[in-house]
């Protein structure tokens, strides 16, 4: 499966998620976004900085309690999980990974 960006063939999973991490950009998260019915906002790019720098930086995909803490320091407030399912109806460990351009979790649940 592929997505078509500013020209570009993106290669996606059958998840819809990238296999190449880095084709991801801005463009390409709105692309992915839209699919989904998601205008990106400034809070959906919060949770998807980051995923991303959890993913390079730490080697890790945060399960869903992670990213409410994590998103909760950033934000700068307590952060609820139906705060993020706001954001990512389809699970913010899940659809969020998604369109920040990460392989596909196939974890259950976030706790």
């Amino acid at each position: 499966m592929a997505i078509e960006v500013n020209g570009k063939s993106i290669e996606t999973d059958d998840n819809g998620n990238l296999t190449d991490p880095s084709t991801w950009d801005e463009d390409v998260a709105k692309a992915l976004a839209a699919e989904d019915g998601i205008e990106l906002t400034q809070e959906h790019m919060d949770v998807i900085n980051y995923l991303r720098s959890e993913y390079f930086d730490n080697n890790e995909q945060p399960m869903e309690r992670a990213i409410n803490k994590g998103m909760s320091k950033v934000w700068g407030k307590k952060i609820t999980s139906k705060d993020l399912y706001a954001l990512f109806p389809l699970a913010p460990s899940k659809q969020g990974n998604k369109i920040a351009g990460l392989p596909f979790v196939a974890r259950k649940g976030g706790y």
